[in-house]
């Protein structure tokens, strides 16, 4: 949903190919995060997080009078302990778009996404980088499909970016090698960087077999893997059930089928940890606050147990949130909502689990008003949201340690 709103398009970042330049390796604060099992590693250490979406740092970044934004979200995020951002590294076809037209990029916003991970790197917080958008927003697998049809491709629908060859190759070279101009490491060597994340929320609605998305993530895990090996790679799921195990997709909200598999999609070999998405208000609008609730529960403790049993995967709740649009919505409530969240993951942590942490859909700074889509959580001005935030940081990190 988060993207959806407001984000992330088909932008298939730079990982890395070819050395630019004299590029020096620098000294980092931490290492790559690797997988283990059910468990995220760090420097020897079983790693937990707790983390935050910002869809726009890139976007905010690209522009020199904006990206002191950047800055103080990445400072406001670190003092209150969190460890992890999600955001997204493309911009295809629109306002500032990095990718102007297939193979076709703007140097500029390049810069901006090395501003952003330089940022991050300061104040000791990784990143996820989401590569393209289901939705519209920034551009999404519609404009890829677009690029396609212009150029005489016979394409139908958005769709067809899943299945189409010409599509899906440029996808793949969106993945082309890249310095970060800052602090001099490609992209592929910077342990800055947590995961890529192969699209946000994928869906093809008309085909409930999943077999097309199944095919696109395996071709392109497999893809993105041959390129970097050295991060970790997730999907960037919502979550939903699919044939693989029939009995469990009545956990779905209103039983939808979007044409993804959480088993079978997250079970791809390249594929590092699994992903959820959280969005009660928007998936069961007209219900009450007791069956939300009891939905929040059972879909988080059903992608535990199959993270920890069959998959034998870490997974991470990337996204979550409770929008101020929704009726009856109160400060109040988000924080008991948020709070709840937050004891289902840091019991499945504390008890050696899959969940490793969540990431609540977002943070922004002051002034941003104009960016907001209702779920913007702005530290200044909801200092029980802050704390809250802040206390589920120190619990995490007390599991690190």
């Amino acid at each position: 949903m988060g993207f959806q709103m407001i984000v992330l398009t088909s932008f298939i970042v730079a990982l890395v190919v070819v050395q630019h330049g004299n590029c020096q390796r620098v000294n980092v604060a931490t290492g790559f995060v690797e997988r283990k099992g059910i468990h995220f590693i760090l420097n020897g250490k079983t790693h937990y997080v707790n983390g935050f979406n910002s869809y726009w740092l890139m976007y905010m970044a690209s522009d020199p009078s904006t990206r002191s934004k950047v800055t103080s979200t990445f400072q406001q995020a670190s003092q209150h302990g969190l460890n992890v951002g999600r955001t997204m590294a493309f911009n295809d076809g629109c306002y500032r778009a990095l990718q102007i037209s297939p193979g076709s990029y703007d140097e500029n916003v390049f810069r901006g996404l090395d501003f952003v991970i330089s940022e991050a790197r300061k104040y000791k917080i990784q990143l996820i980088l989401s590569l393209v958008n289901n939705w519209n927003n920034f551009g999404g697998k519609n404009k890829y499909v677009q690029w396609a049809r212009e150029r005489g491709q016979s394409v139908k629908t958005e769709d067809d970016f899943f299945t189409h060859p010409i599509v899906k190759q440029y996808y793949k070279n969106y993945v082309k090698a890249i310095k970060n101009t800052i602090n001099g490491l490609l992209y592929k060597d910077d342990p800055t960087i947590f995961a890529w994340e192969l699209i946000n929320e994928p869906r093809y609605i008309n085909e409930t077999t999943g077999k097309s998305i199944q095919g696109w993530v395996s071709e392109m895990a497999a893809y993105v893997k041959s390129i970097d090996k050295k991060h970790l790679l997730e999907i960037g799921l919502e979550g939903f059930y699919g044939e693989t195990m029939p009995p469990n997709m009545h956990f779905n909200p209103n039983s939808l089928q979007i044409g993804t598999d959480f088993i079978s999609n997250n079970q791809v070999p390249e594929i590092d940890f699994a992903t959820i998405h959280l969005y009660p208000d928007q998936w069961l609008q007209g219900s009450n606050e007791t069956t939300q609730s009891a939905f929040v529960d059972k879909w988080i403790e059903a992608h535990i147990q199959d993270s920890n049993t069959i998959l034998v995967k870490p997974i991470l709740v990337t996204e979550f949130g409770m929008s101020s649009k929704s009726p009856g919505y109160s400060i109040g409530k988000r924080d008991s909502y948020y709070n709840k969240i937050y004891n289902d993951i840091y019991r499945s942590a504390i008890r050696g689990g899959s969940c490793a942490g969540g990431l609540f859909w977002q943070l922004m700074s002051q002034g941003m008003g104009n960016m907001g889509d209702g779920y913007e959580v702005i530290f200044e001005e909801t200092p029980s949201t802050a704390l809250l935030i802040k206390q589920q940081s120190l619990k995490m990190s007390k599991i690190n340690h």
